[in-house]
């Protein structure tokens, strides 16, 4: 088959996904950087909330490209061989918590990566986040 019917982000959903992200973000007093990207790696819309770290921006990238790659969180990469991915793909790949697969229907269709404070935190944001999409 040379064919295959495949689900995309819409852009309503990466705005929901954003105005979601911010609100928990703002809810927790933790200005965060928010990136989500399709399948593909491609930034389909980001934020950088007032106060948080401007650096954070591009961990938060490779966050949400790691775990639309690897369709897991991007923590679930085994500490041992972190440094060296990260090495071989020039810090596009990273083991840091805060990146989640946007997972509908059992299809991997993005990924959203959150940066700016503690790995718990940047969860909590991703998570509500795709909560804001999961009825959808």
């Amino acid at each position: 088959m040379y064919v295959e019917n495949t689900k995309v982000l819409t852009h309503n959903a990466v705005l929901t996904m954003l105005q979601a992200a911010v609100a928990q973000a703002e809810a927790m007093g933790q200005p965060q950087c928010i990136v989500i990207v399709d399948a593909s790696g491609v930034t389909l819309g980001q934020m950088r909330m007032n106060g948080a770290k401007f650096l954070s921006l591009k961990s938060a990238e490779a966050k949400a490209r790691t775990a639309a790659s690897i369709r897991a969180p991007s923590d679930a990469i085994p500490e041992a061989v972190g440094p060296a991915i990260a090495a071989a793909t020039e810090n596009a790949v990273t083991r840091l918590g805060g990146g989640l697969p946007i997972v509908i229907d059992g299809l991997c269709i993005g990924g959203i990566g959150v940066g700016s404070g503690t790995a718990d935190q940047d969860k909590e944001v991703a998570n509500a986040a795709l909560a804001a999409i999961a009825s959808s």
